[in-house]
Protein backbone atom coordinates (compact mmCIF):
# COMPACT_ATOMS: atom_id res chain seq x y z
CA UNK A 1 0.00 0.00 0.00
CA UNK A 2 1.30 3.46 -0.90
CA UNK A 3 0.94 5.31 2.41
CA UNK A 4 2.34 8.57 1.06
CA UNK A 5 -0.46 8.69 -1.47
CA UNK A 6 -3.10 7.64 1.08
CA UNK A 7 -2.06 10.29 3.61
CA UNK A 8 -2.41 13.02 1.01
CA UNK A 9 -5.77 11.77 -0.29
CA UNK A 10 -8.83 13.85 0.56
CA UNK A 11 -11.03 10.80 -0.03
CA UNK A 12 -9.07 8.83 2.58
CA UNK A 13 -9.47 11.56 5.21
CA UNK A 14 -13.16 12.00 4.39
CA UNK A 15 -13.63 8.25 4.94
CA UNK A 16 -11.78 8.45 8.28
CA UNK A 17 -13.92 11.39 9.41
CA UNK A 18 -17.11 9.66 8.29
CA UNK A 19 -16.22 6.46 10.17
CA UNK A 20 -15.34 8.24 13.40
CA UNK A 21 -18.32 10.59 13.39
CA UNK A 22 -20.68 7.69 12.66
CA UNK A 23 -19.22 5.83 15.64
CA UNK A 24 -19.71 8.89 17.81
CA UNK A 25 -23.33 9.20 16.72
CA UNK A 26 -23.86 5.48 17.39
CA UNK A 27 -22.61 6.04 20.94
CA UNK A 28 -25.07 8.92 21.38
CA UNK A 29 -22.73 11.91 21.39
CA UNK A 30 -24.15 15.23 20.31
CA UNK A 31 -24.00 16.45 16.73
CA UNK A 32 -21.93 19.39 17.94
CA UNK A 33 -19.28 17.10 19.46
CA UNK A 34 -19.15 15.00 16.29
CA UNK A 35 -18.71 18.15 14.18
CA UNK A 36 -15.89 19.35 16.42
CA UNK A 37 -14.08 16.02 16.17
CA UNK A 38 -14.51 16.03 12.38
CA UNK A 39 -13.05 19.54 12.20
CA UNK A 40 -10.04 18.54 14.31
CA UNK A 41 -9.37 15.45 12.18
CA UNK A 42 -9.61 17.42 8.93
CA UNK A 43 -7.29 20.11 10.31
CA UNK A 44 -4.76 17.44 11.25
CA UNK A 45 -5.18 15.79 7.86
CA UNK A 46 -4.36 19.08 6.17
CA UNK A 47 -1.15 19.38 8.15
CA UNK A 48 -0.16 15.77 7.41
CA UNK A 49 -0.92 16.17 3.70
CA UNK A 50 1.14 19.36 3.56
CA UNK A 51 4.13 17.77 5.30
CA UNK A 52 4.07 14.65 3.12
CA UNK A 53 3.53 16.70 -0.04
CA UNK A 54 6.42 19.04 0.74
CA UNK A 55 8.65 16.08 1.55
CA UNK A 56 7.86 14.49 -1.79
CA UNK A 57 8.48 17.77 -3.60
CA UNK A 58 11.80 18.25 -1.81
CA UNK A 59 12.83 14.68 -2.60
CA UNK A 60 12.06 15.22 -6.29
CA UNK A 61 14.30 18.32 -6.41
CA UNK A 62 17.42 16.65 -4.96
CA UNK A 63 20.25 16.57 -7.44
CA UNK A 64 22.18 13.32 -7.66
CA UNK A 65 25.72 13.35 -6.32
CA UNK A 66 28.12 12.96 -9.22
CA UNK A 67 31.78 12.24 -8.84
CA UNK A 68 34.60 11.72 -11.25
CA UNK A 69 36.97 8.78 -10.87
CA UNK A 70 40.51 8.67 -12.17
CA UNK A 71 42.06 5.69 -13.92
CA UNK A 72 42.58 3.90 -10.59
CA UNK A 73 38.88 4.43 -9.74
CA UNK A 74 39.74 6.77 -6.90
CA UNK A 75 37.13 9.36 -6.16
CA UNK A 76 38.07 12.89 -7.19
CA UNK A 77 36.28 16.00 -6.00
CA UNK A 78 33.70 17.36 -8.44
CA UNK A 79 34.70 20.54 -10.26
CA UNK A 80 33.43 23.82 -8.84
CA UNK A 81 30.43 25.18 -10.67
Amino acid sequence: MDWKRKLTSRKFWAAVVNFITQLMIAFHTTDSEAAQVAAVIMAGAGVIAYIVGEGLADAANVEPEIYIADADDEKLEPPDE
